[in-house]
This record gives structure tokens, C-alpha cells and sequence, in this order.
């Protein structure tokens, strides 16, 4: 911070809320008997009157005096934004840095801005209106920071850093001064007004407050803050026009930073490259002692590297966004967005992420007691497939330490592991507990609509795509929700077109730049896939699954050395993916390098051993694996993983005919022909099972079987009782022709004897 208050690149925005001021804290006697004067110096009611404008003076007419700026009213300026000195004229309105003020002895700490935390007015218990506030100092050993209480209680004042709190209430255990807010000027009232009107989001409110102060002042400060409701309201291009007055964006990196955030909001992408450069302009600064020092808040110099990478990244220059985000996180580890961005958009591989994390110039330490956390809670959203004990650990000691076990970021960590195993039951029942307590969590819902798909839950997935679409039609993971269903009920043209909808709406989104691109490789347009997967490689540098798409791209085609080549790229990224290692190991199959095959087959079974044995996934790589061993002649092995998949799975008529075969091949002619059968009865179109068995058939007819098979001795028991039957003598049958007549007339007789007793009944 500069003597005149100018924030530079080492500094944060916390200089800029109209409730904090004077964050370096560094006093000598000297200097507090002077603030205790000027406080003195202020109570006159003339300089009041004369803070206040009064007698109809013209702000405007007066003389900008920055120096003079902290005695002109009571308790300091009520806003000491980065404007506090007058802007100079000279200055070219192309030059982007700022220069660079140690730290001296004459800034004024004794301000009312500098007695208010954020933690105070914006508070649950923040006043609804502004009249007595008590102000608690508390008075910190620099060696020990232990309390003070024994100078404070004597009204004496050590050469040592201070922490000002405004609190609601008067507090008991410290002692207290309190001020009234009626003692203030009539300008500081209307910037208290301003401010409680923008934190409320009552924006017109905030206009018309700051346009009068302007008007009123012409200060500044009172500018920038002006152009700050402006762009909350969205008048981007308002705010724009009032940062170039007065070349306003010249003089302060603070004016220059939002002006460049309206340009992106405008999407003049150009223009704002242009206000925040190319590169950063303080790299190479040797000021390193500035550097180190940090006043709690993000610093300029990171967040303008962040914009860098937003605008570079809207550009479709992904290399350098790249470089601009880490340079934002290495600058300051508390920038999350610019760490978000390297993580959750793909561009940082696996190996990159843990290293940049790792990286010695990554400096948690200025985080002091919140080190160990907030590194903790980085580790945990760093790529999954590399470190998973680390992890763990770092899981272990959020929840063991620091009671974060609820917290969203562990949940969502969970989430992620569980579904990078393909545990996707799992992963359904952990994503539906995140939704519980926050419906629709943007971390959560991509991966909970892929655990619909990979299950098969078409009903769940459609209640939720309308949910989604009443609530948030504007939102890309709408329509993501929405293309996924059409995908389960096959519909695929539909699937495409609101894949294609989700990715204009946001570009950087690649499940929908996937799943845009799996449409057309389910209706065999192999061309158009190639071309869609390829884009998603170019716009998602650090996740492998595009390349790994293509290569099974180009496998379909029978092009493997192409396969090939995406493979290993996608290896390169990610060698620890099951899926993948299954691919490479098909791959190698196809191109009769058996031992390659069954050595990758045999990795993506060790990388997947401890999923769910029943799943799609490990299925699919115990088939392979399979296939491998016969293909290698192991027919036994081939048996013994094939009879595996038939316990896990169920019945699958290509299971029971690879069995069938492999039966014949170990000349089991009865088991072949049993499991044929099976294969036939439950896939009557199985042709290769037809042909299999009709081999099988002819060879059971024509083999030459040994004396003790089961059909030759069945056979010869059957012969032995054909013989004894055939043995017996038969006595000849005698036709004597008189004893049947006179059986047949004794048999009509009784007949008619028997109708008429039933006519007599009648």
C-alpha cells in the first residue's frame, strides 16, 4: 500500500470496502499522537461544517488535497478506496503498472472505516439503521499476540499492530468507545446510505445515492464506486465510460481490473487484453519482501492474471489461459477461481495438478493458522487417478481436525472417487445426499445424471430434466440432463441437438462436447465423431477420455495404428484408467500381440479389482481377458473366466457359445453340445452357436468311443434284455367260432332285457 493509499499489485481490494481502511496496522507513538489530534482537530464544529459543505460551498470548486482527505471530517474517510490521492493528467492512459510505495509512517489509522470489520456491519446482527455503533480495539504483543488489557485499561497506546471490530453491542470485557453515527458529516451519511443500498442489492437505491455524491465531491473515490453499482446492475457499458473520465483507469489498477471485467461481460475480448496485457507486468518485479507481505485479501496482481486466463480462454488460446491461471495461483493461493479453473475445466493433466500443488513457489504459509486446511481442501479436489493415499490422508485430517466431515467439498470428493472407480450405485446414493441438503449443487448434478445413465434409470432422469428446465433453462447442465435422457431412450437426433445447446451455452463444458459427440459415434457416422472428439481434445488438454474416444474410433475403422497413437496419448494423461488399459489390450488382440493384450487386459483387472464384480466395466474385462487365454491356447484359464462372468452376470447366449467352443476344443463333446443348446435357446439367431453345434453333433457321431463310455454300456444292457425278451416261447392261439357266437347272442340278450326295464322305469 502506498503512503498515499494506492493498493499495488501486492495489495488486495479489503482497501477499497468503504468499511475497511488503514489494513497495515503499523504505528509508533508518534504516530497515534498525531491521529489523537487530528481527532481533536476534527471535533470542531467549523470543520464539520466545512466537511459536511455546508454554507453552500461547491465541492467541485475545491482543490483535491488526498493528504488533507483523513482530517476533513471526523473520523476519517468513510470511503478510502484506492482513488484517495487526485488522478494525474500526465500520466499515459497505456500504461498498466502502477508504481510501487513502501510503506510509510504517515498514513492515519484513526479513521472510522478502519474501527469497521466485515464481520461487524455485515453481521446477522447489522442494525436497520445506522446510529450507535461501539468501536472495541484490541491491542495484540507482536511477539506473543496475547492481549494487552493492562495498556488498554490505562488509556496507553503501544507502537503495535491493532485489530478494530465494530460490534452492534457494548461489550463488557474490553474497554469501548463509542460514537455516534449523527456526529458524522452529511457526506459520510449518504456514502453509509450508498453502501447499505449496494450490499442489499437495491441498485437503483445505490445509483441515485452515489450520483449525487459524485456530483457533490467529484472525489474519486466516490467515482469508483459509482462505476461499482453500475456494474452490479449490469451497465456495463455506464461503468465503462465513467473508468475513462478523467483517465481514471491510468492511475489505479483497481479502475483498470473493472473496467476489464466489463469488457468481458461485453465480450470485447480484444479490448480487455489490451487493459490487463499479455503477460503480467510484475513478474519480474525485485521488490520481494512486498511480495511476501499480505494484508488478508486477494492481491491485484492475481486476480488481474486470473482475467488474463478468462479472456484467453474465451479466445480459444487454452495454452496460455493455462499459464495464467497457475501464475494467478502461484501469486496468491487464495485465489480458488483461478485453481478452480485449472481443475475442474480440464486444463491441467493429472500429473500437472499434484505438481502444481506440490510445487515449492505455491506458498500456503501466508494463510497462517488456516494453512494446513485450505491445502487439505485443495488436495482433495486434485485428480483422482494419481495419489489416492494422499488423498485419503488429506480427507482423513478435514474431518479428524478440523470437523468438516458435512462440508460439501468431502462429499463432493467422495462423489468423484467413487465414480472414477465406476462404483456407480455408490456414487448415486452419495450424490443424492449432496442434493438433499443443496438441490442443485452445479459440482453434483453432472455426475448424478451420469450415474442415471450408466444405470439405466430413464424415469428418475426425466423428472429431473424437467426440474431442471423449469428452474434453470438457461443453464448448460439443463440441457445436458435433457440430451442424456434422449440418449437412454435412444433417441439419438434429439440427444444431439440439445448436447450442441448445452455446449453453446457453455463452451467449456465437456460432458456435453462428449456427449455431442457420442451421438454420432452410436449412429456409426465415424467421420463426424472423429471430427467432435477431436474438437473436445483441442478445447480439454488435461482429461484423456477424448483421446481415449478416439482411438476406439479409429479401432471401429481397423485403422490400429492410429488407435494406437491415441492411446498413448490418452495413456500418457492417464495410465491409471481401467478403461482405457481394456481398450489397448483389445487393441493389441485385434493385432495378434497376444502377450500385450493379456498384460494390459490383465492391469485393467488389477485397476478395477475392487469395484463391484457384478458391473459393466469389470464384466467386459474379464470377457477380454478371456478371449486372450483362448485366443493363446490357456483354455483352461479361458474356461475358468468365462464360467466367472457367467455367476456374475447371468445368462448370455455369446458366453454360453464361447464355452461351447472351448468345451470342443478340450474334447468335452457333451458339455459343448449342452452349452450350445443353452446358447440356441436363448438367441435363436445365434448362427455361430448353430454351426458349433451342428460340428459338435457329427463329431459325436463318428468319434469311436471306448468300451466303458456311458452309450456303449447303456447300449449293451439294452441288447441283453432284447435278447432274453426274444428267448420266450409263445403258445399258438386256437379261433374256436362257436363259443363267440354263442358269446355275442348272450351279450345282445342282456342288451335288450336292460331297455326295456328303463321303458318300465319311464
Amino acid at each position: 500500500m502506498s503512503s498515499t493509499g494506492t493498493p499495488t499489485q501486492h495489495n488486495s481490494t479489503l482497501a477499497i470496502s468503504p468499511f475497511v481502511s488503514g489494513r497495515n496496522g503499523r504505528y509508533n507513538a508518534s504516530q497515534a499522537g498525531r491521529a489523537e489530534g487530528d481527532r481533536e482537530r476534527d471535533r470542531d464544529p467549523n470543520t464539520q461544517q466545512l466537511a459536511a459543505g455546508g454554507n453552500g460551498e461547491d465541492f467541485r470548486s475545491q482543490e483535491w488535497n488526498p493528504a488533507g482527505l483523513e482530517h476533513n471530517h471526523p473520523y476519517g474517510s468513510l470511503a478510502n478506496s484506492p482513488l484517495v490521492q487526485k488522478t494525474n493528467p500526465n500520466i499515459a492512459a497505456n500504461s498498466l503498472a502502477t508504481p510501487h510505495h513502501h510503506v510509510t509512517a504517515n498514513t492515519n489509522h484513526g479513521g472510522l472505516i478502519g474501527s469497521i470489520s466485515k464481520n461487524g456491519l455485515f453481521g446477522s446482527a447489522m442494525p436497520s439503521t445506522l446510529r450507535k455503533v461501539s468501536l472495541q480495539r484490541e491491542y495484540r504483543d507482536p511477539l506473543n499476540t496475547k492481549t494487552r488489557e493492562t495498556h488498554i485499561e490505562s488509556g496507553i497506546h503501544e507502537p503495535m499492530s491493532t485489530t478494530t471490530t465494530l460490534t452492534t453491542t457494548t461489550t463488557a470485557t474490553t474497554s469501548t468507545a463509542e460514537f455516534d453515527i449523527s456526529e458524522l458529516s452529511s457526506i459520510e451519511k449518504l456514502r453509509l446510505w450508498r453502501h447499505d443500498a449496494l450490499m442489499q442489492h437495491l441498485y437503483k437505491t445505490a445509483e441515485f445515492v452515489a450520483n449525487k455524491i459524485y456530483t457533490l465531491t467529484g472525489d474519486p473515490n466516490d467515482a469508483f464506486w459509482l462505476a461499482q453499482v453500475y456494474f452490479s446492475d449490469g451497465s456495463y457499458v455506464r461503468a465503462i465510460d465513467l473508468l475513462s473520465r478523467d483517465m481514471l483507469d491510468s492511475t489505479s489498477i483497481m479502475c483498470r481490473y473493472l473496467k476489464a471485467r466489463c469488457l468481458v461481460k461485453l465480450q470485447k475480448y480484444d479490448e480487455a487484453l489490451d487493459i490487463v496485457g499479455e503477460c503480467n507486468p510484475f513478474s519480474s518485479a525485485s521488490d520481494e519482501e512486498a511480495k511476501k507481505e499480505t494484508d488478508g485479501g486477494i492481491k491485484l496482481e492475481s486476480s488481474l492474471c486470473y482475467l488474463r486466463g478468462i479472456i484467453y480462454s474465451a479466445q480459444n488460446n487454452f495454452a496460455k489461459a493455462k499459464e495464467s491461471f497457475k501464475e494467478a495461483v502461484l501469486v496468491d493461493v487464495k485465489n480458488f477461481e483461478a485453481f478452480e479453473e485449472l481443475t475442474s475445466k480440464n486444463l491441467l493433466t493429472p500429473r500437472e495438478e499434484w505438481d502444481l500443488l506440490e510445487s515449492l513457489t505455491l506458498d500456503f504459509s501466508i494463510l497462517d493458522d488456516n494453512q494446513d486446511m485450505v491445502k487439505n481442501l485443495y488436495i482433495i479436489r486434485l485428480s483422482k487417478y494419481l495419489n489416492e493415499d494422499k488423498t485419503c490422508e488429506s480427507r482423513k485430517q478435514l474431518i479428524e481436525e478440523h470437523n468438516l466431515a458435512s462440508n460439501v467439498d468431502i462429499l463432493v470428493s467422495d462423489v468423484e472417487t467413487l465414480y472414477t472407480k465406476c462404483k456407480f450405485s455408490e456414487c448415486l446414493n452419495f450424490c443424492e445426499t449432496i442434493l438433499e441438503k443443496d438441490k442443485f449443487n452445479a459440482e453434483v448434478l453432472p455426475t448424478y445424471i451420469a450415474c442415471f445413465y450408466e444405470l439405466g434409470m430413464r424415469n428418475k432422469l426425466f423428472l429431473l430434466s424437467h426440474e431442471l428446465a423449469e428452474n434453470f433453462p438457461k443453464n448448460p447442465i439443463t440441457w445436458f440432463s435433457v440430451a442424456t435422457y434422449y440418449m437412454v431412450v435412444n433417441k439419438i437426433g434429439e440427444a444431439r441437438k440439445y448436447f450442441s445447446k448445452s455446449s453453446i451455452l457453455d463452451p467449456n463444458f465437456a460432458p456435453s462436447w462428449l456427449g455431442f459427440a457420442h451421438t454420432y459415434s452410436m449412429e456409426g457416422e465415424q467421420d463426424q465423431a472423429v471430427s467432435a472428439y477431436s474438437t473436445a481434445a483441442r478445447f480439454f488438454p488435461g482429461i484423456h477420455l477424448p483421446n481415449l474416444f478416439l482411438g476406439m474410433q479409429y479401432m471401429s475403422m481397423n485403422t490400429l495404428s492410429l488407435a494406437e497413437e491415441y492411446f498413448t496419448l490418452a495413456y500418457d494423461i492417464c495410465p491409471q484408467d481401467p478403461l482405457l488399459l481394456n481398450e489397448m489390450g483389445v487393441m493389441f488382440f485385434k493385432r495378434n500381440e497376444l502377450q500385450k493384450s493379456k498384460r494390459y487386459l490383465k492391469k485393467a483387472l488389477e485397476a478395477i479389482i475392487e469395484l463391484d464384480s457384478t458391473s459393466r466395466t469389470f464384466v467386459s474385462i474379464q470377457i477380454n481377458l478371456a478371449h486372450a487365454y483362448r485366443k493363446m491356447g490357456d483354455y483352461e484359464r479361458a474356461i475358468k473366466c468365462f464360467k466367472f462372468v457367467l455367476e456374475v452376470s447371468g445368462k448370455d447366449s455369446d458366453i454360453y457359445c464361447s464355452l461351447g467352443f472351448l468345451y470342443l476344443k478340450t474334447k468335452q463333446l457333451q458339455k459343448a453340445i449342452d452349452h450350445l443348446h443353452t446358447a440356441l435357446s436363448l438367441s435363436s439367431t445365434n448362427h455361430v452357436a448353430q454351426e458349433l453345434l451342428l460340428h459338435a453333433l457329427e463329431l459325436n457321431v463318428s468319434i469311436t468311443l471306448d468300451s466303458d463310455h456311458p452309450l456303449v454300456v447303456n447300449a449293451q444292457i439294452h441288447e441283453a434284455h432284447a435278447n432274453i425278451y426274444s428267448s420266450r416261447k409263445r403258445a399258438p392261439l386256437i379261433f374256436d367260432s362257436s363259443a363267440l357266437n354263442k358269446k355275442m347272442k348272450t351279450s345282445v340278450s342282456s342288451q335288450t332285457n336292460g331297455e326295456c326295464e328303463e321303458m318300465e322305469i319311464e
